[in-house]
């Protein structure tokens, strides 16, 4: 407890300086708020802001980083794409197969011709020649061909959208309005991949031979991709399954600090490095916890954790895209996809018997701060975790969890539904919920 004397000071400097401040910020009422930032700061704010955000969507939609060296100069997709036909291997890739391993089509791309030919059905959709029309578009979401001068494919190079975007299937399935930011879960990266001439350049990295990688890739299916295998070479997991991990959605993570699954970094570090070590675009892209032989052996092989490719045309554009993915707000669930009166009663769930809001904090539903979890924590394995620098699990924000359903839950879909992630956390922290109360608890989170 303070003596009297201290006291009495205390309020003798109230007494003195309190008329002062209040004298000095024109009335008590505004002492506790600062002067408006002048007029010209929020303009240039405006000026700056709104040109970056529309570069940063270009950047995402349409920016290949220089990856055309590698994916048409090194491994020669654009040959198997095209087929012998018209001047490359193969079949060639149709539209109709293009569309089953997931690619997507841009609806707004296509000419209103080319929209009504196909409503008539008067368009081959197995024929190679539509997919390489469909590419000189534009309109295959996150792939961008160039064309030789004999009309052949030169190259081809791939965009952020490749995984991070889909369409709304308004036009058909597959072809539709574009949808930023939300995961592919159709795209079968490993069959798409696969279809390459030349994959020994990933066989000597990985030091297998060709069908070895063959049988990595097609372990994968649809939705799911391995962004560590070029660090660590850990192709399938102690129990023999696949290491790939679920494309996470790019949108509502405004405020969230930690991107991916395991927490590697932030959304820039993440840009960067799947632009400069997946996309295998040319750039700047360091990390030294990546050099560790025994955890990152590939990686400390081949020296990919310090890239410094030349020109860098990734660096400078990572500002814009981290501007334009952070102002990708997650999309609200369409009324009534979900039961609101069940919902209602899940959030209060969520937040008391459940406990779900102590982790996945709303409305962010991840941790403000450090917002990571030993697998312990969470009653799962390790085996994912201790692939990432961190050796630790993200929490993963949960609004449009409602977009991403297909694949599963989990970094790596190990829970098929949504009922099966809450009868593990009811089993793992003894919740007790009734029957009734997952149910509830399961149209909230569909709410999101």
């Amino acid at each position: 407890m303070a003596s009297q004397k201290t006291l009495t000071s205390l309020t003798l400097v109230s007494a003195l300086v309190l008329p002062l401040l209040v004298v000095a910020r024109g009335g008590l009422g505004d002492r506790e708020r600062p002067d408006p930032p002048p007029e010209g700061d929020v303009n240039q704010a405006r000026q700056s802001g709104q040109p970056m955000l529309e570069e940063g969507r270009r950047i995402f939609r349409y920016d290949t980083f220089g990856s055309e060296s590698w994916w048409g100069g090194t491994l020669r997709l654009h040959e198997a794409i095209e087929g012998e036909r018209f001047g490359g291997v193969g079949d060639g890739v149709s539209p109709r197969t293009a569309l089953a391993v997931g690619l997507k089509v841009d609806v707004d791309a296509l000419p209103r011709r080319l929209q009504n030919q196909l409503r008539m059905g008067r368009v081959d959709l197995d024929d190679p020649a539509i997919t390489l029309a469909l590419l000189d578009l534009d309109a295959v979401v996150g792939v961008t061909a160039h064309r030789d001068t004999d009309g052949s494919l030169e190259t081809i190079g791939l965009q952020c959208a490749f995984c991070h975007s889909t369409v709304d299937d308004s036009f058909a399935p597959g072809i539709g309005h574009r949808l930023d930011g939300w995961a592919n879960r159709d795209l079968n990266v490993g069959a798409i991949v696969s279809l390459a001439p030349n994959l020994q350049p990933i066989a000597d990295l990985l030091q297998v031979d060709v069908p070895t990688v063959k049988v990595v890739l097609a372990s994968w299916g649809p939705g799911r991709y391995d962004a560590v295998l070029d660090k660590d070479g850990k192709a399938f997991r102690p129990d023999g399954g696949q290491a790939g991990t679920l494309i996470p959605p790019a949108f509502g993570l405004a405020g969230v600090n930690l991107h991916t699954w395991t927490g590697f970094g932030a959304v820039p570090y993440w840009n960067a490095y799947v632009a400069v070590t997946q996309m295998h675009g040319s750039g700047t892209f360091f990390d030294e916890r990546l050099s560790d032989p025994e955890q990152y052996p590939v990686a400390a092989r081949s020296g990919s954790w310090n890239t410094r490719g030349t020109p860098d045309l990734v660096t400078s554009k990572l500002a814009a895209l981290h501007v334009y993915q952070l102002s990708i707000p997650a999309p609200k669930p369409a009324p009534g996809s979900f039961d609101a009166q069940a919902a209602s009663r899940g959030k209060a769930l969520f937040a008391g018997k459940a406990n779900c809001a102590s982790c996945h904090v709303p409305p962010l539903f991840t941790e403000p701060g450090d917002n990571l979890h030993a697998p312990a924590d969470i009653g799962i394995d390790a085996f994912q975790a201790d692939r990432s620098p961190t050796h630790a699990y993200r929490t993963a924000p949960l609004a449009g969890l409602w977009t991403h359903q297909t694949g599963g839950f989990y970094h790596d879909g190990r829970f098929a539904t949504l009922g099966e992630v809450i009868n593990h956390y009811d089993s793992f922290f003894h919740l007790a919920l009734t029957d009734q109360e997952k149910r509830d608890l399961r149209e909230y989170l569909l709410s999101l």
